[in-house]
């Protein structure tokens, strides 16, 4: 073999061996290419099943405060009987015991359900009217002039259970 030959040797070699280099950081960096994408995906499937719990957590804890709702809005019309029955008692003055029996009873069905998360929406004559909070069912004449756009009678009570309105109260509101 010539020395040519051998330089020309050599040289292929040396570009061989280059070659090889540069495909092996090639490779290297593929594999840190394809390794960074790995871990992002991860990192996005793992976020993305922590909100997934906390999501589920919420809405199961939104459905406990929530799972008395029906039963709850079967008792209101019982409740509003009750305060009718109470009224109408009031004005007989000869059924006192009467009265304080039905009033026993009230009082004990409200402990109940308020201890389950019913709770009547305080309004009075004279607040402003909210259509968020209030359902206004009509109308009238102002007697004054400070009350229009007030609510001027409470024709039914408004509940809540727990922070979600079940019922809204109607009113009467002055124009």
């Amino acid at each position: 073999m010539s020395k040519k030959d051998k330089k020309e040797t050599a040289t292929s070699e040396q570009i061989d061996e280059q070659v090889m280099e540069k495909d092996e950081l090639t490779a290297e960096e593929q594999l840190s290419e394809s390794l960074q994408q790995e871990k992002d995906k991860f990192l996005r499937l793992f976020a993305e099943f922590e909100n997934y719990k906390r999501r589920t957590a919420k809405e199961r804890i939104d459905l406990f405060k929530t799972a008395n709702e029906e039963v709850m809005l079967a008792m209101l019309p019982v409740l509003d009987d009750f305060e009718r029955a109470l009224n109408h008692i009031e004005e007989d003055k000869e059924a006192e015991e009467l009265r304080k029996g039905v009033l026993l009873i009230y009082q004990k069905l409200m402990t109940t359900l308020e201890q389950k998360g019913l709770k009547a929406i305080k309004i009075s004559k004279g607040d402003d009217f909210n259509a968020d909070a209030h359902e206004a069912i009509t109308q009238i004449p102002a007697p004054s002039d400070d009350l229009k756009g007030k609510i001027i009678d409470v024709v039914e009570k408004g509940y809540q259970l727990g922070e979600k309105i079940i019922r809204f109260p109607k009113v009467v509101i002055g124009q």
